[in-house]
């Protein structure tokens, strides 16, 4: 094996070649001879009932083969969300039908209620415009406050807008209220968490193709989660055999969590292809983008921190009004309960959580796991609270957390919140932020920005997050409808080199450099020789797909016991070619060889021979050498990290300029640093974006007012600092075999509260009397809350 290529190594990213040459096969890059195209026509309303759809004279112009709507689709199922919630009192949340298309009335600017098949995207277009929809516009549902209180509904059939009222940890609520109104100083604080669009750089594509002669169907689609959007499709929205269904995602670009879901336009190609017997493609646009794809965040927080008269954390408490959108995608109901109430103890000996989440409909796209799920929304709560906390009481923001951390010695720690963490050291993170981002220098730095006449601020962050999304029996009481495992199958050739086929799929997440390192160094052959399939329900075992950082600790744990299994084959068969018991093989650097003797044979050698069977015992040894294994972990993993940022503050305009971001993090085990580092570099970006520019912004009528780039602010470079990443303090995971924890959202979990508390700094600095700012940021809300508005 290759040095410096195995476990711990930067190796380069193998799959970028084939990106940064353009050779990347995306959805979009495929085409079928004969293909057609689809279009939808979508509401330009966000609430209204559906009188009539005239298909008449679009049906009548050049080139359109076929004209769907919400009929054609009213006798199949609805797209179901992924995990089942109770309220308080027990009763179930409410699910009303997701349908392939809006059938009796559209609820969201962008909501589609036909689809026409065209031989060409454009003359599909035109025939689009050529619709002619009568629907009765009502008024629109888009404050969520307005939305509960009100008797104009989303749903009528469920006569309210609220989907559930979840509280967390129930019986903790009588003892939290008690030890906040007994406490010696209470902090409270009301904030905006806002929402999000994801903006990947591939917008949804879906190809849908029929092979009558086998009654066979395949979806091309973009999805991070083949194997979900399968069973989604056969179990519940169309009942196609899962056995006829392949799903296959290519080279994804981008998903940030809105790739995980089905959606309706995979399941309107599907149909519209065997109506017609031709292969069926739809492209969206940027905009449709925009309207459709699930958004995140959007939760409106009160959050209350109850102290005694040393500082010490005494109970949190929260109430959470969370957006869903019009109707509720696949985890929409699971990221602001679980994957956010459970992580409100943060990495505290905190004794009291409570959390009380109330999830409400209203006339806007869903709203889903956008990347942390749940977890940034709980880290910017509990780090704002603290901060305000820390100036309120006069302490010093750094040493307050200090001083409520959990420490080494109480590991393993059941949280307040109802989590096991299994390892960390909080000290030693924040011991290195300040080592690494010279705190010690920041009063200097101040100076040196006030005598440009700028406003430095210092802010600080210390996050826990939980990862792997598993085990499957703790989620499953905790409402979860599948099993969040992961699998993986070794294939070793005859000829030497592996083929590892893999349920976590890859869109930008370095699984085929990564993983082959895993395996390579269990192996001891070189990495070079070893494939990364993943995306082809036809190729790979069940899996549950990539999200929540979840694939080196789930679906590598998989790789490893596949790995394991292929190494105690192999032994037996070196035992065999050696003619040796195969207690006495030792695998060392790709060599199977008899402990104490020169007797040895390659790894390739045994590869061919278990292909070649032809004196083996074969009521011992089975020919070939290839094996499966799935994956349930034992618990979730938990990052975590201590973050700072520094911020310059133009007084007269509230311009706000990041200028230095430290963030150092607990991954557990590191195999590849390079990519752990890009992987943190892109969350700080987006978490920076979301404090200081990105906003999705509803007028009162439903409308989205920034539907595009002219009107939606992505962070651009010079937006962005250069960032100090450091994970040189991991603490390994106890309880997966690699010993990881997950890396991939980190950056967007730790910096908006970072970003937000240097800019209070900022301010305060200055004399102004700013206890808090809503994200983004930006110099119009910056400026104005320095002029006390």
């Amino acid at each position: 094996m290759p040095k410096d290529t195995g476990i711990g190594a930067s190796t380069k990213r193998r799959e970028d070649v084939r990106f940064l040459t353009g050779r990347g096969r995306y959805t979009d890059d495929i085409y079928t001879h004969g293909e057609c195209a689809a279009v939808f026509a979508r509401s330009t309303v966000a609430n209204g009932v559906i009188k009539s759809i005239d298909t008449r004279a679009a049906a009548s112009m050049p080139g359109v083969l076929a004209i769907f709507t919400g009929e054609d689709f009213a006798e199949v199922g609805g797209n179901p969300a992924g995990w089942l919630i109770n309220s308080r009192d027990g009763e179930p949340m409410k699910e009303p039908k997701r349908p392939v298309l809006a059938h009796g009335k559209v609820r969201h600017v962008g909501d589609a209620y036909a689809a026409v098949i065209a031989e060409t995207v454009q003359q599909a277009r035109d025939a689009v415009e050529a619709i002619e929809a009568d629907i009765e516009e009502l008024p629109a549902i888009v404050n969520m406050k307005d939305a509960l209180s009100g008797t104009n509904y989303v749903h009528d059939e469920i006569g309210t807008n609220q989907c559930f009222d979840w509280g967390w940890i129930e019986d903790n609520r009588a003892a939290t209220d008690e030890a906040i109104k007994n406490a010696h100083h209470v902090t409270t604080l009301e904030l905006v968490n806002n929402r999000l669009v994801p903006n990947a750089m591939e917008p949804r594509c879906s190809i849908g193709h029929y092979n009558p002669g086998t009654d066979e169907y395949t979806l091309h689609t973009t999805s991070q989660n083949p194997h979900l959007t399968r069973l989604l499709i056969s179990a519940f929205v169309m009942g196609i055999p899962e056995n006829k269904l392949t799903v296959i995602a290519p080279d994804v670009g981008g998903g940030f969590g809105s790739k995980i879901y089905h959606y309706g336009e995979e399941a309107l190609v599907l149909a519209a292809a065997k109506k017609l017997g031709r292969t069926v493609k739809w492209t969206a646009d940027r905009t449709e983008s925009f309207l459709t794809d699930a958004h995140g965040r959007d939760h409106v927080t009160k959050i209350e921190l109850a102290m005694d008269a040393e500082g010490n954390f005494l109970a949190f408490r929260t109430e959470t009004m969370a957006n869903v959108g019009a109707y509720l995608s696949n985890f929409s109901t699971a990221t602001p309960t679980f994957l956010h109430g459970t992580l409100m103890a943060g990495n505290y000996t905190v004794p009291l959580v409570y959390v009380n989440v109330k999830a409400v409909f209203t006339n806007t796209a869903p709203v889903d796991a956008y990347r942390g799920a749940g977890r940034p929304e709980a880290t910017f709560s509990l780090e704002r609270v603290i901060d305000k906390a820390a100036r309120e009481i006069g302490r010093d923001p750094i040493e307050l957390r200090r001083q409520n951390f959990i420490k080494p010695d109480q590991y393993p720690f059941a949280s307040a919140a109802g989590l096991e963490y299994d390892s960390g050291n909080y000290d030693a993170l924040m011991d290195q932020m300040e080592k690494v981002a010279d705190v010690a220098g920041f009063a200097g730095r101040r100076k040196a920005s006030e005598a440009k006449g700028l406003l430095r601020g210092f802010g600080v962050n210390a996050y826990i997050e939980a990862c792997g999304i598993a085990p499957s029996n703790l989620v499953g009481v905790l409402g979860a409808r599948v099993g969040l495992y992961d699998a993986a199958t070794v294939r070793v050739n005859a000829t030497g080199n592996l083929s590892v086929m893999v349920g976590a799929h890859s869109h930008g997440q370095g699984h085929e450099t990564v993983f082959p390192q895993v395996v390579a160094e269990m192996l001891g052959i070189d990495p070079q020789n070893i494939d990364i399939v993943h995306g082809d329900t036809s190729k790979i075992p069940f899996g549950m797909g990539t999200y929540g950082s979840r694939s080196l600790a789930v679906c590598g744990s998989a790789v490893v016991r596949a790995t394991e299994k292929i190494i105690s084959k192999a032994k037996k068969i070196a035992a065999h070619m050696l003619e040796a018991s195969e207690a006495d093989i030792e695998l060392t650097d790709g060599v199977f060889s008899v402990a104490g003797t020169d007797k040895s044979v390659s790894f390739g050698e045994v590869a061919l021979k278990a292909y070649i069977p032809h004196n083996f015992p074969i009521e011992d040894i089975e020919p070939g050498l290839e094996e499966t294994a799935f994956y349930d972990p034992a618990n979730f993993t938990y990052p975590s990290g201590a973050y700072c940022c520094e911020v310059e503050v133009d007084p007269e305009t509230g311009k706000v300029r990041v200028d230095r971001m430290t963030a150092v993090d607990d991954f557990g085990n590191v195999i590849n640093p390079m990519v752990v580092t890009g992987q943190v570099h892109g969350g700080l970006g987006q978490g920076i974006g979301q404090a200081l520019v990105e906003n999705t912004t509803y007028d009162e009528n439903g409308q989205l007012l920034s539907a595009s780039y002219m009107d939606y602010t992505m962070p651009r470079a010079d937006d962005l600092p250069f960032y100090t990443v450091d994970h040189s303090k991991g603490n390994a995971c106890t309880h997966n075999p690699l010993g990881v924890k997950g890396c991939g959202e980190a950056g967007a979990i730790g910096s908006p509260p970072t970003v937000v508390n240097a800019v209070v700094d900022a301010l305060q600095s200055g004399g102004k009397n700013v206890t808090h700012i809503d994200m983004p940021m930006t110099p119009h809300r910056v400026w104005s809350a320095m002029q006390g508005a």
